[in-house]
């Protein structure tokens, strides 16, 4: 018997029967995409610290304008721009619950986890119960799990995806946290949380011992309370414990502890210095994230890998530009690396984004400087010179600003290595004028060492008079750190001549970016304005499918 289909019996054609069937079904692909989601076997988030806008346009600047830009033999295009055109962006606003501004550990636990989290709470939501992060849900699927940074491993991006704590400061704990999470690859530096206390003392054997594995290459200290040895118990656990470029590359097997340092790595004006040097010991950014995909992609089942690219965050909080665009570029070669192996795959979500902006960065004209009156070809310039109102900025600055040789950071520190007698204006002078293409006088060297009584942060969260940091003149309350009031001041000092201005010595709350690159019906997602919490959840929904 012929079987009838009311539904159909008025279409004659198997062509209009077709077009049924797609009006029908096309609007839940549409509606749904979960329905191909199968396909993403693999997630990466690249976190890039402190990256608002203004950075990104700082990175721009350089790589489009720069007289001699880095990026000449690229087409002047970095990969974040050629990112954000085979991909798709959008804006992510990021403040932590019950606050208008976040910081690292609640902005991180909130796109790990997608659940709300407190001002410095870890791995914890709003109320304090531990969250389940994307890394636990991936290892849960049977996936292999990575965090690299360039900061310390147990600092406050990566550790929210592996550990669970009620404040980011307790970083003894952390490393516990994040050993026993079995996490297959962490790279970065933060050595001194794993090793125990009696590694300070020099003729101790442990202390030989370290000194030994890292070949006299990372400095043995230990900020541990208790004598355990993380590294014995991770060792015990099947990871290859490495700790110099060299070991790294030559790693094997599938769980790797690289520890490169005593805390932070080193920043960038140093990896971009030092890049081809034969004597190099320490592993850039890139190198560590080659490694874990290298390790993770072994896993049939697929992977989940976060790379922090952290100290774009410690430069804004410095107010250094010059560090702050090296940072900038170590964070792009190494999307660079990773938007290159994506590409040739069709079953990987790669996400770029920012868990905040640091420090109120931005170019800006001013009065200073202005140039000179100059001639100008076109018609309405017969007879007349154009003579600009204010100083707009030329491209040679950016030239000045990569040049840089030493951070502010380290600049102190050659200053502070001076016996007490030759810390003076002129010498802060100097060391700036050598290391630095904005040269300075010695009456603002004496504005830089300015001394006045005032509040200042200081360890355990409580607040000390000192007569030992000088005072910012203007929005005092928002420079906290006092070991870096002095970098913020020499950046006042020669921000006339960058032409550029900074807000603060924190976190600000502006809109960061956010670029996907993978399957179009997953990617077009992130087309649109979402919280960390909105798009933490969407990729952990995107990995669990």
């Amino acid at each position: 018997m012929k079987r009838e289909y009311p539904m159909f019996s008025r279409f004659k054609s198997l062509f209009e029967i077709r077009c049924i069937i797609l009006f029908l079904v096309l609007p839940g692909v549409l509606v749904f995409p979960e329905a191909s989601r199968a396909g993403v076997k693999n997630v990466i988030i690249i976190v890039a610290d402190g990256m608002g806008f203004q950075q990104v346009a700082l990175l721009n600047a350089y790589a489009k304008y720069a007289p001699n830009s880095i990026y000449r033999a690229r087409g002047r295009k970095t990969a974040l721009e050629a990112m954000t055109e085979a991909g798709v962006a959008g804006f992510v606003y990021h403040e932590a619950a019950d606050v208008l501004v976040t910081d690292s550990a609640a902005s991180a636990t909130q796109f790990s986890s997608g659940k709300w989290a407190g001002s410095e709470m870890l791995g914890v939501d709003k109320d304090g119960n531990p969250t389940v992060t994307i890394l636990e849900r991936a290892e849960q699927l049977g996936k292999s799990t990575g965090l690299v940074s360039d900061t310390r491993i147990t600092h406050a991006t990566p550790a929210a995806f592996a550990a669970h704590q009620p404040h980011r400061s307790m970083e003894n704990e952390i490393a516990v946290d994040m050993l026993n999470n079995d996490v297959d690859v962490m790279l970065g530096g933060g050595l001194r949380y794993w090793i125990p206390r009696s590694a300070n003392d020099r003729k101790s054997e442990i202390h030989r011992e370290l000194t030994k594995r890292t070949q006299g290459k990372v400095k043995i200290t230990s900020k541990r309370k208790d004598g355990r040895n993380l590294l014995q118990e991770a060792e015990s656990k099947g990871y290859k414990t490495v700790f110099t470029k060299e070991q790294l590359a030559g790693a094997q097997g599938n769980k790797v502890l690289g520890l490169f340092s005593p805390s932070g790595m080193p920043d960038g004006i140093w990896q971009t210095l030092n890049e081809k040097s034969p004597g190099r010991t320490v592993p850039n950014l890139k190198e560590m994230t080659a490694k874990a995909i290298e390790v993770l992609s072994k896993n049939d089942k697929g992977f989940f890998l976060m790379v922090e690219a952290g100290q774009i965050d410690w430069a804004g909080h410095a107010n250094d530009a010059g560090t702050m665009l090296h940072e900038l570029i170590q964070f792009d070669e190494t999307l660079n690396y990773v938007l290159s192996w994506a590409r040739s795959r069709n079953d990987t979500l790669l996400i770029v984004t920012a868990d905040h902006e640091t420090g109120g960065f931005g170019f800006s004209y001013s009065r200073a400087n202005v140039p000179e009156a100059r001639d100008f070809p076109g018609d309405r310039f017969k007879g007349r010179k154009f003579k600009p109102s204010f100083n707009f900025g030329n491209h040679g600055i950016l030239d000045k600003i990569y040049k840089q040789k030493l951070s502010y950071g380290r600049i102190l520190s050659r200053f502070y290595q001076l016996p007490k007698a030759r810390q003076t204006p002129a010498a802060m002078a100097e060391i700036i004028n050598a290391n630095t293409e904005f040269p300075i006088t010695e009456e603002e060297g004496a504005r830089i060492l300015k001394v006045e009584r005032n509040k200042y942060y200081a360890k355990g969260n409580k607040y000390l008079d000192q007569d030992v940091f000088p005072k910012i003149d203007d929005f005092d309350a928002f420079y906290v750190y006092g070991d870096n009031i002095r970098t913020d001041l020499i950046a006042r000092v020669v921000a006339a001549q960058q032409n550029v201005v900074w807000s603060t010595g924190t976190h600000t709350n502006a809109l960061v970016p956010i670029i996907a690159y993978g399957p179009e019906d997953v990617t077009s997602w992130f087309s649109r304005m979402s919280h960390t919490t909105e798009w933490g959840q969407y990729a952990m929904d995107v990995l669990t499918k």
